[in-house]
């Protein structure tokens, strides 16, 4: 398990275009999610401890989320070769367990991961009313072994700051995880150095 950081990609930076299957079969594309309150987009996947850590606490917050008119979709972005649990046949069955209602896509070619920016699981990414990007790091200061709880504080937060119309929040810590799998000759320059500097 190699512990890697989130990229920050710039605040204002646009929402990248996706349009990805479901595990319900039917596409799913950013251009559904215009006219709504907001949009978090994560990128997980289903072996990963640092999300399997989160799992119920994201359910939660997905919930909370979508009763306030913020929409919460996950990707997966993970080679499935190397790590078959990350398949889409898989990633069915981990929407139906983890009691997930938000839509879980797969991104096969791995390219919507790069268009993000995304370098680890679970990476987060919250856009306002315009799909324009307000916040991007951790869920919270939890991580397995820590022994601290899931609170989903940080991004709790940044939801609360956006639906209020103060702006972004002034502090935003990097999310910690697994490195996203790429496939052979998939990674991406931005990923090349990308270490977490801190322990579980």
């Amino acid at each position: 398990m190699v512990k890697t950081a989130s990229t920050m990609l710039p605040l204002g930076t646009a929402a990248p275009h996706f349009s990805l299957p479901n595990v319900d079969g039917k596409q799913v594309s950013l251009e559904q999610f215009q006219g709504g309150k907001g949009l978090v987009v994560i990128f997980l996947c289903n072996h990963c401890p640092f999300v399997k850590h989160l799992q119920s606490g994201l359910a939660q917050f997905a919930r909370d989320c979508q009763s306030q008119g913020v929409a919460v979709v996950g990707i997966s972005s993970n080679d499935i070769t190397s790590h078959p649990d990350d398949s889409p046949e898989k990633m069915v069955e981990e929407h139906r367990s983890a009691g997930y209602t938000f839509a879980y896509l797969y991104d096969e070619t791995q390219k919507v991961a790069q268009a993000y920016r995304a370098a680890c699981t679970p990476d987060f990414f919250l856009f306002d009313q315009n799909l324009s990007l307000v916040y991007r790091g951790q869920f919270d200061d939890s991580r397995p072994a820590n022994g601290k709880p899931v609170t989903g504080s940080d991004l709790r937060q940044a939801v609360t700051h956006m639906l209020a119309g103060t702006g972004p929040l002034v502090q935003q810590r990097a999310s910690i995880g697994c490195n996203i799998k790429w496939k052979p000759g998939h990674e991406p320059d931005y990923f090349s150095g990308i270490a977490a500097v801190e322990s579980l």
